[in-house]
């Protein structure tokens, strides 16, 4: 598992304020949009602008240490990724649950098409989403 370091390496300039949306991005866990990740850092006292952290989790779906989505409302979603492997997700529409899932059909058809249409460096998004079972049941924290 890369850490925090392997991170700041290859997103350029290593700053206190990127080290510390780094930090809190994997502390997370889960998905986050960057204005909830920016409230998260000021209830910490992290002193970083809301700029820099779009800049940051940018640079880290760049250099493929970060998986995104979008949510129901279009926002983008960020989630550290920590191995280097493109990774799908099941999102749960009502509390933001997130599962890997296996994608090996999905990257097979990719490679596939993009070899039949003579297309180099293809990039690909695939999002699901449904409500989990805690959800379906009625109970909405993930949780618990």
């Amino acid at each position: 598992m890369a850490g925090q370091a392997d991170d700041l390496a290859l997103i350029g300039r290593r700053t206190t304020q990127r080290a510390g949306v780094v930090r809190a991005l994997i502390d997370h866990g889960g998905f986050v949009g960057a204005r909830a990740l920016h409230g998260i850092l000021e209830a910490q006292g992290v002193r970083v602008g809301l700029n820099t952290v779009y800049r940051t989790l940018a640079a880290l779906v760049d250099a493929g240490r970060a998986d995104v989505v979008r949510d129901r409302g279009g926002e983008r979603l960020f989630r550290h990724r920590p191995f280097p492997e493109h990774q799908h997700y099941l999102l749960c529409r009502a509390c933001g649950l997130s599962t890997p899932v296996d994608s090996e059909a999905v990257e097979t058809w990719a490679e596939r098409v993009a070899e039949a249409s003579g297309f180099a460096e293809v990039e690909h998004t695939v999002e699901l989403t449904g409500l989990c079972p805690r959800c379906r049941s009625g109970r909405s924290s993930p949780s618990s």
